[in-house]
């Protein structure tokens, strides 16, 4: 990769399909280097052949676990001993499950604290100290409307962005004047196949009710971390219902959840 300075750099995990995918084509096309880190060899290689035939980049691939505690290091170490520096940080990786807490396996549940919430803060802590040196750069948490209540049939996956969402609106302060912003994109359902995939088998998860693309929710979250927002929701009616939501007791929206969980999760 190159590192002169007249180059920009972004990394983004997560980045072999769905919406870190998006996110790095949006990237490739604003003539970004990127470091695309996924445990999915394929998918990312295939990418980063497409990506720097197309825009004339150069693309690293780290073929990484996000939910091993070395892995940020491991990777911050390799790229600063490259002396590449990351202009923009998209912590785009998650994972979820879907079910009673009861009845769902722990050892999936510990990887989904471990890469939703670990790994996101490790790789922050690390990219955010050269950044504010230098006076600029960018970084986007994807969280998620899941973030700003309590979610039943998906319990974990929902505390771990409220994580997110409440540790990025916190640093985005303490960055301010630094020249650094940080950026919460909070998407609703979107048409990635993720929901197939926390569930845990081949059944379709939701009612195929027309969702975003993950293309529509990049642009959306590109836009909003070049803004420098805080909090960006994605959609008029996610927006609609969490700003409605505020002034609901709690224990209702978490009973309506309740229920919407219930019918998503039905077989069809």
């Amino acid at each position: 990769m190159k590192n002169t300075r007249k180059t920009k750099n972004a990394l983004i995990t997560g980045s072999s399909k769905g919406i870190g995918r998006e996110f790095a084509k949006i990237l490739a096309k604003k003539q970004y280097n990127l470091v695309l880190v996924d445990k999915d060899w394929e998918n990312c290689s295939t990418l980063k052949g497409d990506l720097e035939s197309e825009y004339g980049i150069t693309v690293m691939t780290f073929v990484e676990d996000l939910s091993m505690a070395e892995t940020p290091l491991k990777i911050y170490s390799v790229l600063m001993s490259k002396r590449i520096e990351i202009d923009v940080l998209i912590n785009n990786a998650g994972i979820g499950i879907f079910g009673k807490f009861s009845d769902t396996d722990w050892h999936h549940e510990e990887n989904i604290l471990k890469v939703n919430i670990m790994a996101l803060t490790y790789f922050t802590k690390l990219f955010m100290k050269g950044m504010i040196a230098r006076k600029k750069g960018k970084i986007l948490n994807v969280a998620s409307i899941g973030a700003f209540q309590a979610v039943p049939l998906q319990s974990v996956y929902a505390a771990s962005k409220a994580y997110v969402l409440s540790f990025t609106e916190a640093i985005a302060r303490e960055l301010k004047e630094t020249g650094v912003t940080v950026t919460a994109l909070c998407p609703g359902p979107t048409d990635t196949g993720f929901h197939i995939l926390a569930r845990g088998d081949d059944k379709k998860a939701f009612k195929r009710k027309k969702m975003p693309t993950a293309r529509e929710v990049a642009i959306h979250g590109y836009n909003a971390m070049m803004r420098g927002e805080h909090v960006s929701i994605h959609g008029f009616i996610n927006t609609l219902m969490i700003n409605v939501s505020r002034i609901i007791p709690r224990k209702i929206l978490a009973k309506l959840a309740h229920k919407k969980m219930r019918v998503h999760l039905e077989d069809i």
